[in-house]
């Protein structure tokens, strides 16, 4: 899980801003991965009021490391889909 945490925080910030906007954080400026398991992702927002954990559930349970990829992607692709480009 470390590895898949610092790969997102150290590649994939703005992915993760899109994600978080899009499922309960629009306002959010900042949004950083601190955990997931086989439910859920978590992440550390930012927002105008403070900083929150948001936990968002993964489209169904997951159980290997390379379904933790294809969950996060589904997110970001879903996010897009719904969401206004990052200003």
């Amino acid at each position: 899980m470390s590895a898949v945490l610092r790969h997102m925080n150290a590649d994939h910030n703005t992915d993760s801003l899109v994600i978080v906007r899009a499922n309960g954080a629009p306002s959010a400026s900042r949004a950083t991965m601190t955990g997931l398991d086989g439910e859920r992702g978590i992440w550390r927002v930012v927002e105008p009021e403070g900083e929150r954990e948001l936990v968002i559930p993964w489209s169904r349970p997951i159980s290997e490391r390379p379904e933790i990829r294809r969950e996060i992607v589904a997110l970001h692709e879903d996010a897009l889909a719904s969401s206004a480009p990052l200003e």
